[in-house]
């Protein structure tokens, strides 16, 4: 298993909490640029090592491609020393290649592609896919692996496989079923929930939905492995309740009632309805999260 580095220019950490940050909206529904920045100095400010823009947190599959460079741009230039991921993936593999290529060109640290959609590519199809967009690169490659969403599952062999195409360093494992460390590749979370099993096992991070809200706490997941179990459990309700609807409407709900909006959502996603803002609500104020009104 790698250390999560890649050496371009410079060498690149991959690891630590890397918050799939949510794509702020104005009231027009257009990218809020202005709200973007801010959240991301909020995030590094607050425990994130690093931010994936434009993922699927980010609504990427309603965003525009000029709004994803933008959000890409604004991430490189607020970043400083933190780490900027960029969402390319796509089940067109054309269209994830260009994306590479622009983000590699707005100056981003790293890629996160995920597996093809839809589509239902075979294995051969896979490997070809990840070749092809790795090649419209010289940074970090980051697999990401969520049959949930993807309805295909790569499985650890495959990966491995996909591990050995030189500037695939890493993956975001958000399958549950047999979870381990994969040679060659640095193991990320991919679902909060998992963060705590992936460190114990000699994982590098995650990519973590929750940590928009309790980032210090999860970064303490990572420095203080001795306290790294009852951390977990003490967050537990949080992690359910931010993903009691599809994913990001509890998450902006909850940066809602925690007092930093971030505007709403494109269709198809719509608003949290008034039993899941309960849910969310009780979850906050049990955490002290709650905005005071």
């Amino acid at each position: 298993m790698t250390d999560g580095r890649f050496k371009r220019e410079e060498n690149v950490k991959l690891g630590g909490i890397l918050t799939a940050m949510v794509t702020p909206f104005d009231a027009d529904g257009g990218l809020d640029e202005e709200t973007s920045a801010g959240l991301m100095r909020h995030l590094f400010e607050n425990g994130s090592d690093g931010v994936v823009l434009a993922g699927t947190t980010g609504e990427n599959a309603t965003l525009t491609d000029e709004e994803a460079v933008r959000l890409w741009e604004l991430g490189v230039a607020e970043g400083g020393d933190k780490l900027i991921v960029a969402g390319t993936g796509s089940n067109d593999t054309r269209h994830a290649v260009e994306l590479t290529e622009r983000a590699t060109e707005a100056g981003v640290d790293a890629v996160l592609v995920v597996a093809p959609y839809y589509n239902k590519p075979n294995r051969r199809g896979l490997i070809e896919h990840y070749k092809a967009v790795a090649a419209a690169t010289d940074g970090p490659v980051i697999l990401y692996n969520i049959p949930s969403r993807t309805v295909i599952d790569m499985p650890n062999d495959l990966l491995r496989e996909l591990g050995e195409i030189p500037n695939v360093v890493a993956v975001k494992q958000a399958r549950y079923e047999d979870l381990e460390p994969i040679e060659g590749l640095a193991l990320l979370a991919g679902n909060d929930d998992m963060l705590a099993d992936v460190l114990d096992m000699g994982g590098v991070g995650g990519i973590t939905v929750s940590s928009h809200l309790v980032g210090p706490e999860m970064r303490r997941m990572i420095d203080q492995p001795d306290s790294r179990r009852e951390i977990h459990e003490s967050l537990s309700d949080l992690f359910k309740a931010v993903f009691v609807t599809s994913s990001p409407i509890g998450i902006k709900a909850a940066l809602e009632l925690a007092g930093r909006p971030v505007g709403g959502l494109r269709l198809p996603l719509v608003e949290a309805s008034e039993d899941e803002r309960a849910v969310i609500r009780k979850a906050l104020e049990r955490h002290g999260l709650l905005a005071r009104v």
